[in-house]
This record gives C-alpha cells, structure tokens and sequence, in this order.
C-alpha cells in the first residue's frame, strides 16, 4: 500500500490527486466492515480520538463516533457548551489541556475558519477537519467522492453542478477543489447575492441560472441556505428562493436523464429541494451518508499511522 505521510486532514487544497485516491480506495475497503454481522475490527486499538464540535451536527459527528469504534479505538466527545470555554478558557488553552491527555487525534468542528490550521501548527496530535466556518469540509467533499465515483467509476470527464448559497459554504469550496483535482469540471449557480467574488479562482464556472447549470450536468448537488452564517437578507423570501433556485421535477427536465442528486445535509424541503426529487430515484443523499462512516474511518486509519505501517510490512 502506498504511504499516507499526512499528519493531519485540514482541506481538500493541501491534498495531492494521488492522496486522494488513497483515501477513497481505503475507503472502499473500510465500508465493508459495515455490512458484517460483528462491525468491529482491532485496528485502531488503543488509539485515543476526541471529537471536538462547536457547531451542531448530526452526520459528521455521528459518523466520526461510529468510525472511531467500528476500528475499536477510545473515543471521547466534547463540546463547547460542556468545556470549561463556557468558563472563558481560550481554544487554545482547551487544545493543550487536551494535549496533556494525549490523544492521537483531535477531530474539531468551529466557527472560525482557520481553526483546525492554528491547532494543527500547535500541539502534536493528529487534526481532522470537520468543518470551519466557510471555510472547508474535507471529509464531506471524500465522501461526496467517493459517493460518485462508486456510481459512475470515475470522476475525470464528469461535469458536477453546484446550486445555492455558495457564498457560506464550505462544503462548495471542498467540493470544487476536489473534483477539479480528480478532472471533472465544476458550475455553481445560486442569486448572485451568494455567489462570492473571485470564486473562479478555485476552477469553477458561475452562471446564475439553475437551468443553465444542470442542463449537461452529469450531478447535481444542493445546498442549504445558511441562515445562521448570513449578516443580512440575500433573498427576498423563501417562497421565491424556491421558485427561482429550488430543484423541482419540472426543473429536472432541463437536465439529462439519470442525473444524479445529491445534498450534504441538512435539508430544507420545498426550499432548495422538493421533496419528491430529495426522495426519488436518482437521490444519492443516503448513500453520501452511509459513505461517511467508510471515508471517516479511512482518515482516522490513515493519520493514526496505518498506510504507513502497511508499506514497511
């Protein structure tokens, strides 16, 4: 097996095509301890994982949980209402308290963009990134990755639509550095209210039209409106969000038959997916799901050490 010589997973820009790959084929492997009767194996045994989440989330931090022990390593979760941040202690001064214990790896979600970066430099335990701020989503982008690349048997020619509110996610940043690196082109659409500028310089096409951008798209992938991220009104209202970027059959007709739909969660039905299209055919939001755990314990394999140890074998 090849060697994984990162320390640590903080975005999909520090990643080399080839790392990638690495990880989506471990993946692969990792996702068939799933299916057994027993879903356990002893490789992690002894490793210590903390997750670190100062962001509500349902799939990631779950999936983190369940891959930690799936490869039967100690896990331990942590939030910043449940800290002594509460209390006024400084990030920094959590992490090296954290750091005292000894882990092997931290996984953190925070507000702040930058924020796995700054404790990656700092303490010596491994850091995945489980998202930050606007800034990155590493592992969603593998998953969604992985998702596609199990469907379609590559990524290099595909065309991948993004569409939504582009401006505050992380998750479009990843995912468009991501696909790029691996060959397929990217097209995000949304109000240009949401569109940041300059985001082209990361390899994407921008239209403003969802009809323009899913007409040869071979994926289509939603985004959330991120209320919680936005400093003023961006759209009139949700009603008209709807109408104008929300993706419905009839908007489906514009694009080639068999697209792929996918979301990473959560999601706002009737708002920037309908229902019937969320829950049809070609939805492969429950497979991103199910191929989170397999990438998650991929990476926490990977930084723990794991391809490393295999290569010298």
């Amino acid at each position: 097996m090849q060697a994984f010589a990162k320390k640590d997973i903080l975005d999909m820009a520090s990643l080399t095509a080839g790392e990638i790959e690495l990880i989506l084929d471990t993946a692969g492997h990792m996702k068939e301890i799933g299916t057994r009767p027993v879903k356990k194996v002893p490789t992690l045994r002894g490793k210590t994982v903390v997750l670190f989440f100062h962001e509500p989330s349902t799939r990631t931090r779950t999936s983190f949980d369940i891959a930690a022990k799936r490869l039967s390593a100690d896990c331990h979760a942590i939030s910043a209402g449940t800290s002594s941040m509460v209390k006024g202690e400084t990030l920094i001064d959590t992490a090296r308290n954290l750091e005292a214990m000894n882990p092997d790896i931290l996984v953190i979600r925070h507000a702040s963009s930058g924020a796995p970066h700054l404790l990656a430099s700092l303490c010596r335990f491994s850091v995945i990134n489980a998202g930050d701020g606007t800034h990155a989503h590493p592992t969603q982008a593998l998953l969604d990755l992985m998702t596609i690349r199990e469907r379609k048997g590559k990524i290099a020619g595909l065309k991948l639509a993004i569409i939504g509110d582009i401006a505050h996610s992380r998750v479009a940043r990843s995912n468009i550095e991501g696909f790029t690196k691996l060959g397929a082109s990217v097209v995000i659409a949304g109000p240009p209210t949401m569109i940041p500028k300059g985001i082209e310089s990361l390899g994407a096409a921008v239209t403003f039209r969802v009809e323009e951008a899913i007409g040869d798209a071979d994926v289509i992938m939603m985004l959330r409106i991120q209320k919680e991220r936005q400093q003023g009104f961006l759209f009139s209202t949700e009603r008209e969000y709807a109408q104008a970027y929300g993706l419905t059959l009839e908007k489906l007709k514009h694009a080639r038959p068999g697209v792929l739909i996918m979301h990473p969660g959560p999601i706002n039905r009737g708002v920037e997916i309908a229902p019937e299209v969320a829950d049809g055919p070609y939805s492969l939001i429950l497979d991103q799901v199910e191929n989170g755990v397999a990438i998650r314990m991929a990476l926490l394999y990977l930084v723990a050490g794991g391809a490393r140890h295999a290569a010298s074998d």
